[in-house]
C-alpha cells in the first residue's frame, strides 16, 4: 500500500534534510507537519513544501 505523499517523503530523504527542518520553514512544529503528511496534500500545499525542500537543500 502506498503511503499518502510518498513524493515528499522521498524528496525529504534524498535531500538528507528533517521533518522538523521542512516544519519549520513551513509553520508547523514536526509533529503537526508529521500529522500533516497523514494525507493526499494539494498541489498548491505540495509545490510549498518542494519549494522549501529546494531552499534548504541550496543552504548546505
Amino acid at each position: 500500500m502506498k503511503r499518502a505523499n510518498e513524493d515528499i517523503r522521498k524528496a525529504i530523504e534524498e535531500a538528507n534534510l528533517k521533518y522538523w527542518q521542512i516544519a519549520k520553514d513551513y509553520g508547523l512544529s514536526d509533529g503537526n507537519f508529521t500529522r500533516l503528511l497523514r494525507f493526499e496534500l494539494s498541489p498548491e500545499k505540495k509545490e510549498k513544501i518542494f519549494k522549501i525542500i529546494e531552499n534548504l537543500k541550496s543552504q548546505k
